[in-house]
């Protein structure tokens, strides 16, 4: 065990499976963790973690409450879990002299239209773009928008809201259907910039592929590229099935990670985890997104990292590592392939029951799942949807073994999902009776 007295600022919207796999990383080094989370900071530690209260859509108000409450208290490393924690990590890392990526970086990695702006000056492969008001709904042969296309709400992230449309009517359809979205109460309640408007961009075709990467000082080390075997071609994308090594060809991963830094380097992110985004086709290498944050929920079992006496470290112990300058954040993945399917929702509705954990967890390769989706719950699907039911991962010799394992498995599974009943109105009911 690592003896320390640091202390890490750990910015995160909510406390679950990641953040209890960085409090155990934590313990083993002796790390004093503080979360900053965007709870009601008139509740008095719900949760007993002591963590600081404070609204995420405010960051430079954030970074501040933050300072208020750690007035004389050392801090030696930040870091942030999710897209919205980490602009209010970045003015907070500023404010207290802690290395970390400028705010300026991190907001442009934020703003859809701005990053593909950025690209786009740094000569990156980027479509067509256009930054649009939902309501009312635009009229596509005035903007010269051609087809197929995809719409993007500004400030949803999981690709919740995003769909691929191919002419005029679903074009509209999808705008309404986003507007819907945009205006329901649980997205409303985000208190998100831009709730108003939406990214059009041309339709990138070719195979999907992510990068998870680790900056230092404004040198990039990619830690995995990681294959999307499963085509992403909408109408949605729901993400799914995700394996390492990558099967790409020896240039391709190159171009993969060339890109990567290169991205980066435009954004002008300098310290800290990173996951990308890109397509991948006969033209090259298309960056998606950069953001400056690590793989999200609980991907991040799928990376294993090795020291010379072969301990096997995970993600989370390497980003703490890194963020307080502890030896070991140049060690290597482990070489065996590992893969991890965030498991799809096939339909919106109440989650009444799972079946078939017993037999998934039996198939060869196979060393974890996890069911996230609590029973009697409400799930949406993709477009409106962002959580998943759960995790399986697997590992293997190859990574035609590890997705093949994964698939089996899911297969395995059940699901039993029921339409939520309509919610009626009080008066109606008094009509009624």
């Amino acid at each position: 065990m690592t003896t320390s007295s640091k202390r890490l600022l750990l910015f995160t919207a909510k406390l679950g499976y990641q953040t209890r796999s960085f409090e155990e990383a934590a313990l083993k080094l002796g790390v004093h963790l503080v979360y900053v989370t965007d709870r009601c900071h008139q509740l008095e530690d719900p949760w007993g973690d002591r963590a600081i209260a404070v609204h995420f859509e405010n960051p430079e108000v954030a970074a501040y409450t933050v300072m208020e409450a750690l007035r004389g208290q050392n801090v030696d490393g930040i870091l942030a879990l999710g897209d919205r924690p980490a602009v209010a990590a970045a003015y907070a890392a500023r404010g207290l002299g802690v290395r970390y990526n400028h705010p300026a970086a991190v907001e442009a990695c934020r703003s859809k239209p701005r990053m593909r702006e950025v690209f786009r000056e740094a000569g990156l492969r980027v479509p067509w773009f256009r930054d649009l008001p939902v309501s009312p709904a635009p009229e596509p042969a005035l903007l010269g928008i051609q087809f197929p296309c995809v719409l993007k709400p500004l400030s949803l992230s999981a690709s919740q809201g995003v769909m691929r449309v191919n002419n005029r009517d679903e074009f509209l359809a999808a705008a309404a259907r986003i507007r819907r979205l945009l205006e329901s109460p649980e997205i409303r309640s985000t208190r998100e910039p831009n709730l108003d408007r939406m990214l059009v961009e041309g339709y990138i075709p070719g195979r999907e592929v992510a990068a998870e990467g680790l900056i230092t000082d404004g040198q990039l080390r990619v830690l995995a590229i990681f294959d999307k075997p499963d085509p992403l071609e909408g109408p949605y994308f729901e993400e799914t099935i995700y394996v390492t090594p990558s099967r790409f060809s020896d240039g391709e991963q190159h171009a993969i990670q060339q890109c990567t830094r290169d991205a980066a380097r435009a954004l002008g992110l300098s310290h800290g985890p990173i996951h990308a985004e890109f397509r991948i086709n006969e033209h090259g290498v298309w960056p998606l997104e950069v953001a400056p944050r690590p793989i999200g929920g609980l991907c991040a079992r799928a990376l294993r990292f090795l020291s010379g006496e072969k301990e096997a470290i995970g993600l989370e112990e390497l980003l703490l590592r890194h963020a307080l300058e502890f030896p070991g954040t140049n060690w290597p993945r482990e070489s065996i392939a590992s893969g991890v399917m965030m498991i799809p929702v096939p339909k919106s509705g109440v989650l009444e029951a799972v079946a078939g954990e017993d037999e998934a967890r039996a198939v060869p390769g196979i060393s974890d799942l996890l069911i996230t989706a609590r029973l009697h719950d409400y799930i949406a699907a993709w477009p409106e949807g962002s959580s998943y039911l759960g995790f399986l991962f697997a590992k293997g010799g190859r990574p035609e073994e590890v997705e093949q394992a994964i698939r089996h498995a899911h297969e395995k599974l059940a699901f039993s999902i029921t339409p939520r009943l309509p919610v009626e109105h009080p008066a109606t009911r008094r009509m009624n009776n």
